[in-house]
């Protein structure tokens, strides 16, 4: 174990020139507003210098008290309040300094952005400084009572959302992650792997790990027939809700003094800051662990200055991903580099300060928290692209500093690392065929056929939706006004009417290389054989189609059949005719299938693409890189970082089985 205390031991004297170059930083972000002449103008540099640090003095004296007071304000204003009351001491400040004037709209704007471009220089400076975040968090421990403090450590869950284990080693070697190398070396933690079920994502294996029971969540997004062929999707701000509702039984995995920070279900903790589940809740959303989070007055002005240089990433990776023609690669735009940053800096970011004041604290027994950079870049950029395993560097380093924070800690907390699922790489279904899933199903299918198709990618990017919209209205406007008569008969193109999800009767959905086919007009599930007399092209086409896998149907006559283009497996007596449809899926693939086939809500057919063990490759449905969501490789993968005393056995099948292991964890550790 490192001797912290001495490895970031510093000087006074380094202490006094870091202050002054801040100081310097602050000053620079006076001129810069000023030179943008939006309403504050500055008679000279030294003016600028003054009022930078006398704002320094007003931050140190005052900010501890308006954080406290003003914390509802910060949090439902998800931190804009923060940068507003910083625009206030500023505009303060300018009153006792001569050579300066605000006026007019600048007296809001100039001291809101001399906030964030001051505080933006200032995290620049202050990014990846280990020294300053242990010496911050030495002195915030001692704000904190040891009274009431149990003997019993808690334990901290922190999940990497979609890394493999293969590719976490792969991160270890090469150095992407020195302080879960360190634990691993030193013996502290032991690195085990879990397979997971069928539907390898999120919303399948949280509601398994957090709650012990993900039965009838079949994929990502799904369709109920019973109950008037409801559409339903695992990160609904409505579905979720209902899905934790049904999948509950009050003993969740943190339903012991628990926190839920960043979760798409909250495991039954009544702690939740950005719980999916809850989201709604507007009474949960706020709680007193965001107090260390906009502890500091440059705490939010920080993550905004990481978000944007992480968008500015994301178009030199695109950039550079199409200069050197790295395939596969999908169009990202112009929107999802924000898509990108709110999940690999935004959430990463407030997790770990409102994990560390949990740990401070010593309060909750156990937390749960995700960190889902690693699966958004992974699913546009590749499971093994830099930009991904730089994505786990920087999860690393949020390890680091809660591993800081409980060693500082009254109280002592055990930390695990694991993941809920792996990624499959691989070129899209779309690119490889020139055709979508939803094509290929219209295909089969008569012409009267009513189909509504939902294959967008299981990631952020549905909420891309809520940017693109107004511009795409505004830009229509002035196309439809600039526009003669002429030229708009002569361009228009006729679009195909589109048909809702409750007008049509096929559904063809997708979540990762897994489709899912819904024939909406029956109320059961049909079989084998009343499929052959309603749609007889259906099965054959896809069975046969060179990128399709294998189709799960039901039969009346044999039982669950997993039917591939040269053979049939029978899952009733696990006996197959001809080739083994699932020879390259697993060993496990069989059962994993035999499960979901007994679901309430699996599809008419289920659909899965081809795996190529030798490229180790899937074609998703959806159009990403890495994918997740069926079986085929290195989603079905995940791994466990846990404390060397726990024993783990090899068999370890199922997110439900995960959840024991926690649960009885837990209870030996703080019962």
């Amino acid at each position: 174990m490192e001797d912290y205390d001495k490895k970031y031991h510093k000087s006074r004297f380094y202490w006094f020139w870091r202050t002054i170059i801040l100081w310097i930083g602050s000053s620079l972000g006076f001129l810069m507003i000023a030179y943008l002449s939006v309403g504050l103008s500055l008679d000279s540099w030294e003016s600028a210098f003054v009022a930078a640090g006398i704002v320094g003095i007003l931050n140190a004296l005052l900010w501890p008290i308006l954080s406290r007071i003003l914390l509802p304000f910060m949090v439902f204003t998800v931190g804009i309040g923060s940068l507003l009351i910083n625009g206030a001491l500023i505009w303060f400040a300018t009153v006792f300094v001569g050579g300066i004037s605000i006026d007019g709209a600048a007296l809001i704007l100039a001291p809101i952005g001399m906030a964030a471009i001051s505080t933006l220089l200032a995290g620049i400076i202050t990014i990846d400084d280990d020294a300053s975040w242990y010496r911050a968090i030495r002195k915030n421990v001692k704000k904190f009572d040891k009274k009431n403090i149990k003997d019993k450590p808690g334990i901290v869950f922190m999940e990497i959302d979609g890394l493999a284990k293969n590719i976490l080693l792969e991160a270890v070697e090469k150095g992407y992650m020195p302080t879960l190398k360190r634990w691993l070396d030193e013996g502290i933690h032991v690195l085990s792997g879990w397979e997971t079920d069928l539907s390898s994502q999120t919303g399948a294996s949280q509601a398994g790990i957090l709650h012990g029971n993900n039965r009838d969540i079949v994929a990502f997004r799904w369709v109920e027939k019973e109950n008037n062929n409801k559409f339903m999707v695992s990160t609904g701000l409505s579905d979720a809700p209902i899905v934790e509702e049904r999948i509950s039984d009050g003993n969740g995995l943190l339903s012991l003094n628990g926190a839920s920070r960043s979760n798409l279900f909250s495991g039954d903790a009544k702690d939740v800051i950005f719980t999916f589940s809850k989201m709604k809740d507007l009474g949960k959303f706020y709680n007193r662990a965001w107090r260390y989070v906009f502890s500091n007055s440059s705490n939010f002005s920080r993550i905004i200055s990481l978000f944007l240089y992480d968008c500015l990433l994301d178009y030199k990776s695109q950039l550079m991903h199409t200069i050197k023609n790295i395939n596969p690669r999908i169009k990202r735009g112009f929107i999802y580099p924000f898509v990108r940053a709110g999940a690999n800096v935004f959430l990463r970011e407030i997790t770990t300060l409102a994990l560390i004041g949990d740990v401070l604290k010593g309060h909750v027994d156990v937390a749960y928290v995700t960190y889902l950079g690693y699966d958004e870049i992974a699913h546009h950029s590749g499971t093994r692209d830099k930009d991904s395993f730089n994505a786990l560097k920087s999860i690393d380093k949020q390890f680091h500093r809660v591993e800081m924070a409980s060693l500082l800690a009254h109280r002592k907390y055990k930390l695990v690392i694991h993941s809920d699922h792996g990624q499959t790489n691989g070129a899209t279904f779309k690119q490889r065929y020139d055709l979508t899933l939803e094509e290929l199903v219209r295909g089969l299918l008569p012409a009267e056929a009513q189909i509504f198709a939902d294959m967008s990618p299981t990631t952020g990017d549905h909420f891309g939706v809520a940017f693109t919209a107004p511009g795409d209205r505004v830009k229509g406007y002035f196309k439809d006004k600039t526009e003669d008569v002429n030229e708009y008969i002569q361009k228009y193109r006729v679009k195909p009417k589109e048909v809702t999800q409750l007008d049509a009767n096929v559904n063809v959905l997708a979540s990762g290389n897994l489709g899912m086919v819904y024939l909406t007009d029956y109320t059961e599930r049909l079989n084998y054989e009343q499929l052959i007399q309603i749609y007889p092209d259906l099965m054959p086409g896809l069975a046969q189609h060179t990128g399709i896998g294998f189709i799960l149907v039901n039969s009346e006559k044999y039982g669950p059949l997993v039917i591939g283009n040269k053979g049939t497996y029978y899952l009733n007596d696990d006996t197959f005719e001809g080739e083994n449809p699932l020879l390259n899926f697993g060993p496990n693939a069989a059962d994993h299938i035999r499960r979901t086939n007994t679901f309430r809500y699996t599809p008419d057919v289920l659909v899965m693409s081809m795996y190529d063990p030798i490229s180790n490759e899937v074609a998703a449905f959806e159009e990403l890189v890495g994918s997740h969501g069926g079986i085929g490789g290195e989603q079905s993968y995940p791994f466990i970082s846990h404390p060397s005393e726990w024993e783990i056995k090899n068999d370890l099948i199922g997110a439900e089985k995960v959840y024991q292991l926690f649960k009885s964890e837990i209870e030996k550790t703080i019962q």
